[in-house]
């Protein structure tokens, strides 16, 4: 089973992954000074955006300081999921998040489908989004 984690999002709200039971969710950790996540979120986004009807949830944690909180908010505004700070880097279940970007994709179940650790090349593609994610979502529960 997947660890259970809490987005505190920028505007207050707090998404838990017990509260998204029922979807597949993609719990990615990102910085606004981290170069590949420049390229990763976009892509993200718009696959989040596109599949949102299919039961797809995305929970976006930054690991900039809360020095940075203008940043963060600038990139957040461009992102169709929900983004917060992570706070600290250390994240029971998950690890200490030390390279970025670094996702999960847990399925309707509740289950850790793909750990991030192990990705060879830990930034989102298109084409990973298609073959890891996208067969979960046709699954019907």
């Amino acid at each position: 089973m997947a660890p259970p984690i809490t987005l505190h999002t920028l505007d207050g709200k707090q998404i838990s992954l017990q509260d998204l039971r029922g979807k597949v969710v993609i719990v990615t950790f990102w910085a606004t000074w981290c170069v590949p996540c420049r390229d990763e979120l976009p892509v993200l986004s718009r696959y989040a955006q596109a599949h949102a009807g299919d039961g797809l949830a995305v929970l976006g944690f930054s690991l900039d300081s809360p020095d940075d909180i203008e940043q963060v908010r600038a990139v957040a505004r461009s992102l169709s999921f929900p983004v917060g700070l992570l706070g600290d880097p250390h994240v029971p279940g998950y690890g200490r998040i030390w390279h970025l970007p670094v996702s999960f994709t847990i399925d309707r179940d509740g289950r850790l489908v793909d750990n991030g650790w192990k990705d060879r090349e830990p930034a989102w593609t298109s084409q990973q989004l298609e073959q890891i994610v996208t067969p979960l979502l046709d699954r019907a529960h």
